[in-house]
């Protein structure tokens, strides 16, 4: 991330009202602890907004600020830098000039040495625009977008060569073509920002198919005679069992395009006509992200930030596979990441790298199992552990246990609502009154697509639509009659930028359970209820995630549809 000078930044600050020198003085000790930028620490602690810094640094550098979309990216200009260059040096060409000059969103406009070579490489004046990490990756896209042909045309041609090659077994994987359609693959998934890769075989073809923003999407079929050689070449690159076609295989692997690297989770699966493969696509970021940036409102981030600033208990994170749910652990470890206390985490797998925190990742191979790992860290002095999933009794007892003696446990746990983590301790053997005990507070989430704002547009609900708002309502034990229902909602018309889908993105929908010292003695009771668990929690304002998400339909922010999809899943 560019950065502005520590001492402007905080004359502009102050000025402005968001921080006092006290508090810029300390942050600046915590960015060098960590090793962020001032920028990065500010803007993770809900200081400033990521779009506030990008125009403070647009005016300090005397640069406009890009907008990189379907009607301002020329694509005759775009393609006179090579996908490959324009992520290596973070720079996007938009637009051509009057002059002949190229305009180019650029993550650093003040690097004159990839000024210089743009300079060199485009043949002429470029005209450079500060962009944020946001607009560049569409620019990204739109390579994606103009290539699919071409992307399509490549395997096309690699299929064809590798079905005249009489290379077979463990030699096929290192064939140029089955390299080179599992390349594209991948590349093409990047360009795209799909979160995973799946490989699906029938009885005569292979089925790709690419997640973005939470929804599969067909991209195209491959013939099954080159089958075994492509998941034999994933199987390499993942360090598995290329020989091994009966049993599940679980890997990993980082992958590289350009200057951008992601580190790709494999999953194998035996199926009927043979072994399914799953990528996870796991992008490296600089910083977690803000709870404002997962989209969370000041009445969820203040129940949560009171609960996890406690010294001991459990806070618990809740929802399907996907959720982003431990994106959400990692956004609260970054809050909690002080000099002063000692965090540990064990985890499957570790997806983000943080500074001075000790992270372990499990092996069952080698006997290192939640349950393990939390127990040995118990003998190591910590005042937080994260344990990435409460799946089995045996790390259940030990959480609580961890949490009954002065240590702040954080966890995931899959349920479908916040109040239903009670019964799942339960149903683990947690007793009920150690249950009330530990738990400060559990947060539940879902993923929804974000509208894409540059094609957004409003609209009033029919009556068909608020019925079935009602219905859900009441489906959730809700009274209709007393929530006033928005007048007006959202959607995006699509666009090229969007694919036409009319979303760009993905925020969470939230619920909290606040575990209050009334709610601890319906916990504790005799005879627990789930039912009347729920009707306190709401007495005492518990917001459930479709209301939340009612709130941000009604904000602009997803559509009602998208809530309505994601709350039935």
């Amino acid at each position: 991330m560019i950065n502005i000078p520590d001492s402007k930044l905080k004359q502009i600050l102050i000025a402005d009202g968001l921080i006092s020198e006290e508090s810029f003085n300390s942050v600046v000790e915590e960015a060098v602890r960590l090793s962020n930028t001032v920028a990065e620490v500010l803007i993770s602690r809900n200081i400033i907004t990521n779009d506030y810094f990008l125009n403070l640094v647009s005016k300090h550098l005397n640069v406009p600020l890009a907008k990189l979309e379907e009607e301002n990216i020329n694509t005759n200009v775009l393609n006179l830098l090579p996908e490959d260059i324009a992520r290596q040096k973070h720079s996007v060409p938009f637009a051509q000039n009057q002059d002949g000059s190229v305009s180019v969103a650029m993550e650093d406009p003040s690097n004159l040495v990839d000024i210089e070579f743009l300079n060199r490489y485009l043949k002429t004046r470029i005209i450079p625009y500060l962009a944020s990490a946001d607009d560049l990756n569409k620019g990204f896209s739109f390579y994606g977008k103009t290539t699919v042909h071409g992307f399509k045309k490549i395997i096309e041609d690699n299929i064809k060569l590798s079905l005249k090659s009489r290379t077979k077994g463990e030699e096929a994987v290192h064939d140029v073509p089955i390299v080179a359609i599992v390349d594209n693959i991948l590349s093409y998934a990047m360009s795209l920002q799909a979160s995973d890769v799946h490989l699906e075989v029938f009885d005569n073809f292979i089925i790709v198919r690419y997640r973005i923003d939470g929804v599969l999407h067909e991209i195209l079929r491959i013939p099954k005679d080159v089958h075994p050689a492509i998941i034999a070449r994933i199987k390499l690159l993942g360090e598995l069992k290329i020989d091994e076609h009966s049993k599940p295989q679980d890997g990993r692997f980082r992958y590289k395009i350009g200057g951008d690297v992601v580190d790709i989770r494999v999953s194998i699966m035996p199926t009927f006509y043979g072994e399914k493969a799953v990528m996870r696509l796991l992008r490296s970021t600089n910083r977690p992200l803000s709870f404002r940036e997962l989209g969370m409102l000041d009445d969820t981030a203040k129940v949560l930030n009171e609960n996890i600033n406690k010294s001991y208990g459990m806070v618990l994170v809740t929802g399907p596979t996907g959720s982003g749910k431990t994106t959400t652990l990692y956004s609260v470890l970054n809050l909690l990441n002080k000099p002063e206390v000692n965090i540990v985490t064990i985890e499957d797998p570790i997806e983000y790298d943080m500074n001075y925190i000790n992270q372990t990742q499990i092996n069952p191979a080698a006997g290192v199992t939640f349950a393990v790992g939390l127990r040995s860290f118990l003998r190591q002095d910590p005042n937080i552990i994260m344990v990435g999933e409460i799946r089995d009794p045996e790390t259940a007892e030990i959480a609580v246990q961890s949490a009954l003696t002065g240590h702040l446990v954080l966890s995931t746990l899959h349920t479908n609502d916040a109040t239903t983590a009670v019964p799942r301790l339960i149903d683990m053997k947690v007793q009920p009154f150690l249950t009330s005990a530990v738990l400060n507070a559990v947060l539940a989430q879902r993923l929804v697509r974000k509208i894409h704002t540059d094609c957004v547009e409003s609209y009033e609900p029919d009556e068909a639509m608020l019925s079935a708002i009602r219905a859900q309502l009441k489906e959730l034990g809700l009274n209709p009659d007393e929530i006033e229902l928005p007048k007006h909602f959202y959607r995006g018309r699509g666009c090229a930028a969007d694919g036409h889908t009319g979303y760009q993105g993905r925020i969470g929908i939230f619920e909290i359970l606040n575990v209050s010292d009334r709610i601890r003695a319906k916990i504790s009771q005799p005879q627990f209820s789930l039912e009347e668990l729920k009707k306190s929690a709401r007495e005492e304002g518990m917001i459930t995630m479709f209301e939340d998400g009612l709130r941000k339909a009604q904000m602009g922010m997803t559509t009602i549809e998208e809530i309505m999809r994601v709350v039935k899943e």
